[in-house]
Parts: C-alpha cells; structure tokens; sequence
C-alpha cells in the first residue's frame, strides 16, 4: 500500500479484522485501545457506541501522531453495544452474566449499536453510528444450558455472537448484519470511500 491508504484498526477483535479482509481490505497495524468502557450513568446506549468508538481514536490518534511512518494513516476505530431498551448489556465473563442476558433477550427484540471513527490523514474525525434491530425466538431452558456450555458467549456484549450459534436463535433482524457482527460494512467503506480511500484497491482479480 502507499503511504495514504495505510489503515490502522484501533482494535484487537478478531471478528473485525475478519470482516475488513472479507470487503478487501487489509489493515497495515493492528493498536488495541485500552480505554475504560464503563457507562456514564443515564448514558444512552447510542451515546455509550459512539463516545468510545470515539475514545478508541482519539488515543489511536495520539499514539501515532508523532511517528512520522503513521502520521498520515487513517485510523478506524468502533465500539458496540447491546441493548434492551436503554439497559445496557455489557461483554459477559461469568456463565450468571450471560444466562441472565440470554433470558433477558428471549422472547424479545433488542438493539445493536455500532459506534465507527475514521481519521483521516489530515486528522478529521468522521463519526456514525449504526443501530440494527434483533429479534431472538422464545429459547428453552435447555437451548440456553447448551450455549452457554459452547462457550461462544464469553467477552460478547448481549452474551451472544450472531456469526455462531446464536445464528440460529435470531427470528428477525432489521438492518445491517455485519453491524450486528461488530463492524458495519457497508457505512465503513462508504465512510472510507468518502475519505479518499481506495477500497477496492487489493481486490483480487478474476
């Protein structure tokens, strides 16, 4: 890549560089942010995604101003959020944490929020959020005992990862699926289209 299309992803989640790599494109540093996600009380949901989204640059942002290889990167950073109404659902640790989150969302409709920030290279900050509604079946007890023994809920906002098993467990999504997964698509590459970034740059050819 040329100096103006290096991309820095300020985050470490797998599931977000996976989905770059599925839009083509290949982020030349990886800088986790480690930021305190803690809400602010009364804090909306849609607030909550987009302030560390926002964070999440701003101490990518300041991390690499100074080093002349990077100063003119872009830099993407998102944060997202599950949520019930404006209860918060935040990443579960602990197997109580996510049967509580998975009873809560059955039955019921929930919301994802997505918070992205992309940089520039002349140090804009271009801020979106993108919010996808989703709707879990009624699940058995048994149903949440099998889950939760996959282990595929840990460090996961909401107790669930959409892109597992939990697939199964969606009746109906309205909005975007990659957002729901972590990383909107579709806004990122638009964002970064508008940006003067070539996506299309390293897409294979037939």
């Amino acid at each position: 890549m040329a100096l103006e299309q290096k991309l820095i992803l300020a985050s470490g989640s797998p599931r977000r560089l996976d989905l770059l790599n599925q839009a083509g494109i290949s982020p030349a540093r990886l800088m986790p942010m480690d930021i305190d996600e803690t809400p602010k009380k009364s804090e909306h949901p849609r607030s909550l995604a987009r302030r560390l989204s926002t964070e999440k640059a701003e101490a990518a942002y300041a991390a690499v101003n100074g080093d002349p290889a990077w100063r003119h990167s872009y830099i993407l950073s998102a944060d997202t959020v599950v949520a019930v109404g404006r209860r918060i659902l935040e990443k579960t640790e602990y197997t109580e944490e996510a049967s509580s989150a998975l009873h809560l969302l059955s039955g019921r409709g929930h919301w994802v929020y997505t918070g992205i920030c992309l940089v520039t290279p002349g140090g804009q900050f271009r801020q979106k959020v993108v919010e996808t509604k989703v709707r879990f079946k009624r699940l058995s007890p048994r149903e949440i005992e099998n889950y939760i023994a996959s282990g595929q809920w840990r460090g996961k906002a909401g107790a669930y990862a959409i892109q597992g098993i939990a697939g199964t467990f969606v009746q109906k999504l309205v909005g975007s699926y990659t957002n729901v997964v972590g990383l909107p698509l579709f806004e990122v590459t638009t964002l970064l289209t508008g940006e003067g970034f070539d996506v299309a740059a390293a897409w294979p050819e037939g």
